[in-house]
């Protein structure tokens, strides 16, 4: 059997007015005209009407000006606390123009003179409940859109936090790559010298104890690598260290004639004559001239040559005058040209970069390479040491001539 039954409306929601008056019969008044299209709520003095102003959403109040206790424009400054949505009309039978000017200044929506016209009253209260809505459904937009504003921001956030930790992470592979590979290639070695052998010694053995011991060097250049990273996450300040550039150039040459990028290419590595003490972390400053030397090597598969040359420079740098363009780019921030400065330059003559690309070369993840073969962080990583210990670099470049990293450090 089939139901006929028609589905059942819901009831119309009626909006709250609160009547305010120590009289009771413009109370009573009020209610009977407006209890059919409000839910009409009394109250003799304010004490009462906050009362109900907590107990109930209020569309509109009607309050009387002259009351014992509490007048009508205190009253609604309270009402107007608790509810700043409420939209209030003012009753009184003493109509002044301070008082009507007082009124609408604390925001009254309107006010009518006692005894009140019931057309006029109709029509001040539809208007008043009018505004409430509106102001309640704008009310309700700012948030919506406050909430909208407050996710898109975390969301933001978000993909930020997760870029960074994805360049940290591909930073921390890139720097801890370059010792694996030297690690790498001595064990090569230490494989080759040994073969099959079942004793050890002599020059041999010699060997090994030297190779194993450049192992132990880049094993704890490694660990310490990630104990920089770690304190960068946590926003820790390194403490001041030194380093011999000296010894640092010594190094990288060891460090570069194993590497695989040298290949056939021809490397000179010039060891200023006088002992210099640089102002950095000497891990950070293996790490940017590895990078810069490889990268050298890497500009092309014809051999070609690369050069590292250490220099004091006598007199003070000015940068001032270098502005980036089709050949150059310079790195400067946090730079004091004033100070006693070493300038290391890694420089190849290889096929040069191209003046679309010199713009683009510092981004993390640019890389000219084919796909696979580089991560585009070696740059990137050179400008964040470099900003750590307060230098500067500058890039020049020619197609066809070849390009040159100069660094100038603070030396000790």
């Amino acid at each position: 059997m089939a139901n006929t039954d028609s589905p059942t409306t819901p009831a119309k929601v009626k909006p709250n007015l609160l009547v305010v008056d120590d009289e009771d019969g413009p109370r009573q008044s009020l209610r009977v005209v407006f209890m059919n299209d409000y839910n009409v709520l009394l109250a003799n003095d304010g004490m009462r009407a906050l009362e109900l102003a907590k107990e109930n959403k209020i569309n509109v109040a009607v309050v009387d000006l002259r009351m014992q206790h509490m007048d009508g424009i205190e009253v609604m400054e309270k009402l107007k606390a608790v509810q700043p949505t409420i939209e209030i009309i003012m009753l009184t039978a003493y109509e002044t123009i301070d008082t009507i000017r007082q009124a609408l200044r604390l925001g009254a929506c309107d006010y009518l003179n006692k005894p009140f016209d019931i057309a006029a009253m109709r029509k001040a209260i539809a208007k008043a409940n009018d505004r409430h809505n509106v102001t309640e459904q704008i009310r309700a937009s700012n948030d919506k859109l406050s909430q909208l504003q407050s996710e898109l921001h975390n969301q933001r956030l978000q993909e930020e936090v997760m870029k960074v930790r994805g360049e940290i992470y591909g930073s921390i592979l890139h720097d801890i790559n370059g010792p694996l590979t030297i690690i790498s290639g001595y064990i090569q070695l230490i494989n080759q010298r040994v073969g099959d052998a079942q004793h050890l010694e002599g020059e041999d053995l010699q060997l090994i104890k030297e190779r194993l011991n450049k192992i132990t060097q880049q094993v704890g250049s490694s660990i310490e690598i990630s104990q920089r990273y770690l304190s960068f996450i946590r926003q820790e300040v390194s403490p001041a260290s030194r380093v011999s550039i000296n010894q640092v150039l010594k190094d990288l040459t060891e460090l570069l004639d194993l590497h695989p990028s040298k290949g056939d290419h021809a490397l000179k590595v010039q060891i200023p004559s006088e002992e210099v003490q640089l102002q950095m972390n000497g891990t950070d400053l293996i790490q940017i001239l590895l990078n810069l030397a490889i990268n050298a090597f890497q500009a092309s598969p014809k051999p070609h040559t690369v050069e590292v040359v250490g220099v004091i420079c006598d007199r003070t740098v000015d940068l001032s005058t270098v502005t980036d363009g089709p050949h150059d780019r310079v790195l400067k921030e946090d730079f004091n040209p004033t100070a006693r400065l070493m300038a290391l330059t890694v420089r190849d003559n290889g096929p040069g970069i191209p003046a679309d690309v010199i713009t683009k070369v510092f981004q993390p993840y640019f890389t000219t390479k084919p796909l696979g073969q580089g991560t585009g962080l070696g740059l990137s990583i050179v400008q964040r040491l470099l900003k750590e210990a307060k230098g500067a670099l500058h890039l020049h470049t020619k197609v066809g001539e070849g390009t040159s990293f100069t660094l100038y450090l603070p030396a000790a």
